[in-house]
């Protein structure tokens, strides 16, 4: 009976789930349902299995999948410290370059202390470590769930012509020089025009981006440069240069695309790790398009994944951060 309703379950959270994201994709209530729908699925497969009804195969199957899994908490610790030495050889040593790195050994502790509760005949230790476990796996689903839903929304196509490509600024190299980050966004956002001029309709690419306080001008200047010296005509690139934050980026492109074009469609490009909340933050901003992605370095993407994940946890502060103080309290002051 437990298998035949956690199934049922999330077969309805699936069918919310789609219902809502054929509404509007860019909602991180999406991947909040997406992630209920697999935890209940896994729920309904365990249930089977503790009932005595799986299929040996079956059986089989999930015990190697949670000796894997635990295997993989471990390999991916150790992953991501090694992530973290890396982006700060190659990166420095910013806040930001460290996430990788303490993620990883946040994980190797909630590992240690739950096998040292476990081993000691403590129970105030095993209480803090009921609360840890508790708190890391509501973080834990959270960040799965944000995972795959990102995942997904960056493999949506663009399925019919745009009024506007908008590239969002970053940083400039020596205070002038598009770095290799920003140049993967304005070489897909360059994609998007050749592919679309094509059919005889180019849009307008809006390059996005203020000047910095250690930069020589604008950083929508020197995107539009990089556009205009690689063939794209200089009157289909617009320059919008007083943004300072991702926010700015989209609500200032939105006003001059709103003026130019009232019913638009667009289309914004950043990197692949930015993407999700990139689109969180166009649907906050009334921007009327689709977030599409460009690549980014293998070793670069797991610090800037917990980044966007942080930002994103933090700006639902009220329900995350709450939820967490509940559970904690749950596991500490009940009884082990």
């Amino acid at each position: 009976m437990p298998t035949v309703i956690f199934a049922v379950l999330a077969g309805l959270a699936f069918l919310l789930f789609l219902a809502r994201t054929r509404q509007d994709p860019r909602r991180f209530g999406n991947a909040v349902l997406l992630g209920l729908c697999l935890v209940l699925l896994t729920l309904a497969l365990l249930a089977q299995v503790a009932a005595g009804s799986a299929p040996a195969p079956l059986l089989a199957a999930v015990t190697l999948a949670f000796a894997l899994l635990a295997l993989g908490v471990l390999a991916l610790a150790f992953l991501l410290i090694a992530n973290g030495v890396t982006m700060v050889r190659k990166e420095g040593p910013r806040p930001a370059n460290l996430l990788s790195g303490l993620a990883g050994l946040a994980v190797l502790g909630c590992v240690t202390l739950t096998v040292t509760a476990a081993d000691v005949d403590s129970p105030p230790l095993q209480r803090v470590a009921g609360a840890v476990l508790l708190v890391a796996g509501y973080v834990s689903y959270v960040f799965l769930s944000f995972l795959a839903y990102a995942s997904l929304y960056a493999r949506l196509t663009v399925r019919h012509d745009v009024d506007f490509v908008v590239v969002l600024g970053s940083g400039l190299i020596g205070g002038s020089r598009v770095p290799p980050l920003l140049a993967s966004r304005l070489e897909r956002a360059r994609a998007v025009y050749e592919a679309q001029a094509a059919r005889g309709a180019p849009p307008v690419l809006v390059t996005s981006g203020g000047q910095g306080p250690d930069e020589d001008l604008p950083e929508a200047d020197a995107m539009a440069g990089y556009l205009i010296a690689r063939g794209v005509p200089e009157r289909h690139v617009v320059r919008e240069n007083r943004s300072r934050t991702t926010e700015e980026n989209l609500r200032f492109s939105e006003a001059f695309m709103r003026e130019r074009v009232p019913d638009h469609w667009c289309v914004v490009v950043t990197n692949n790790f930015h993407v999700f909340r990139a689109a969180l933050t166009a649907r906050r901003t009334g921007v009327n398009g689709q977030v599409i992605g460009s690549p980014t370095a293998a070793y670069f993407w797991p610090s800037a994944t917990i980044r966007e994940f942080a930002a994103i946890f933090l700006h639902y502060r009220t329900v995350n951060l709450g939820s967490c103080v509940l559970l904690a309290l749950m596991g500490f002051l009940v009884p082990s």
